[in-house]
């Protein structure tokens, strides 16, 4: 494209502004049909791989247990040998010298019986295990009272897991539950999915990082996506403010094609410094421009030299609303992780949520549990909490998220929720 292609693109994209509104579900389709997961890895003990993504089948090189284990505290016998014990009429064995915690050779005779402890190796020739509570040792002798059968109170080989069973599929998102199994099986490191990384570019040439003057704004957007990109599971790399100017703005974008993912925040609209999108229609392809969400909808979704640029608008609520719906699942895609959905509270609403029709519009909330001293106080074990929108709506009020508990999601279909809704409130920022 030229540069008086370019010009008169711009033109008409600024006389015609958000006209047409691409939907969120399709928006979001896009981006993740142009991303690529890629297939860097690298090989981690177990502590650093908690979170990551495996990049491999994992399967057990040994049974747990590898051999059969009492699963009570008792004697362990001969179950033959305890055949017609009862309360009336108890089994009487012989007691053995020897504990087979101390004394690994120790094996169980015919009418004997040695004493074991939950978890440890049942001594040969056992194959039964009497509770403790069911037999008196007097003497020498063992009296027993309750008869067991052949594997009764005994854990056998393999019981938590089979030698070669596939515990972790590629993909799976390590958690410290199972990084305890993989080290109970002996498998001390694993292949893993490198972190995604994440150029972050703010923008504007009225961002300053620190003691604004006249006219400059300290710059929150890309410090906020950068930790937001770390929480997901990302490497991020925050960059230098850079101006609104189109030569400065293309290089910056092109120094970062070497990351898996490009996001900008500012420029992303129809005015005259809004360049961004112009700059990624040049180097690459624009998949979205104008979203039907609120706040947020002047985001825009690229595209150069295969690798995804997500264009965040500028004001700070917008940017990590669209951050979250975009940003996140494109990071997730490239990175093997999974995109999970984030934690949820139903709640009442004590206040309307306006929305317009074919908007899917997000309302932040603060959530009070409802536990409270007074009369009033809803103690009912099915009552739930109360949802109440933040009196702060516009997109640039960022402590307006900062100090809400989540967002309800209004769908496109609905002209809002009336005071007194059950709704469903995102705690987005929850979510890993």
């Amino acid at each position: 494209m030229d540069s008086s292609d370019a010009d008169e693109t711009a033109h008409d994209r600024r006389s015609a502004g958000f006209k047409d509104r691409t939907r969120l579900a399709v928006a979001r389709r896009r981006l993740l049909e142009a991303a690529t997961p890629h297939e860097r890895t690298e090989r981690l003990s177990l502590i650093p791989a908690d979170g990551r993504a495996l990049a491999e089948t994992v399967t057990s090189p040994t049974a747990v247990p590898d051999y059969e284990r009492a699963a009570m505290d008792g004697w362990a016998v001969r179950a033959s040998d305890t055949f017609g014990a009862s309360d009336r009429s108890p089994g009487i064995l012989r007691v053995a010298d020897a504990d087979p915690q101390t004394s690994p050779d120790t094996s169980v005779g015919p009418e004997s019986a040695v004493r074991v402890h939950t978890g440890s190796e049942l001594p040969e020739g056992a194959d039964a295990v009497v509770m403790i509570e069911h037999a008196d040792e007097v003497g020498g002798d063992l009296e027993v009272f309750d008869a067991v059968t052949e594997g009764e109170n005994v854990a056998p080989v393999g019981e938590d897991v089979a030698e070669g069973q596939e515990l972790f599929e590629p993909g799976h998102r390590l958690r410290p539950s199972d990084l305890g199994l993989l080290k109970s099986v002996g498998i001390d490191r694993v292949t893993v999915y490198e972190k995604p990384t994440v150029g972050v570019v703010p923008t504007g040439e009225e961002l300053v990082q620190e003691d604004p003057g006249p006219g400059e704004v300290i710059e929150t957007n890309g410090l906020t996506v950068s930790r937001l990109v770390s929480r997901w599971g990302g490497v991020p790399t925050y960059r230098n403010v850079v101006t609104d100017d189109e030569a400065a703005l293309r290089a910056a974008i092109q120094r970062d094609l070497t990351k898996d993912v490009v996001v900008t925040t500012g420029g992303s609209s129809v005015g005259e410094r809004d360049l961004i999108p112009e700059v990624v229609s040049e180097l690459g392809e624009v998949l979205v421009h104008g979203v039907a969400l609120k706040p947020g909808h002047p985001v825009a979704l690229g595209v150069v030299e295969d690798t995804p640029v997500v264009m965040l608008p500028g004001y700070p609520v917008a940017a990590i609303i669209n951050a979250v719906q975009f940003l996140r699942p494109v990071l997730k895609h490239v990175g093997h992780l999974p995109d999970d959905p984030p934690p949820t509270t139903r709640a009442v609403l004590d206040r309307k949520i306006p929305s317009e029709p074919g908007v899917r519009t997000f309302a932040r909330v603060q959530v009070d549990d409802g536990v409270a001293d007074g009369d009033d106080a809803d103690e009912g074990p099915d009552a739930l909490p109360t949802a109440t929108p933040t009196r702060a709506s516009g997109s640039g009020v960022l402590s307006s998220v900062a100090l809400a508990d989540g967002w309800v999601a209004v769908p496109e279909e609905r002209e809002g929720f009336d005071e007194g809704e059950t709704v469903t409130v995102e705690r987005w920022e929850w979510s890993a």
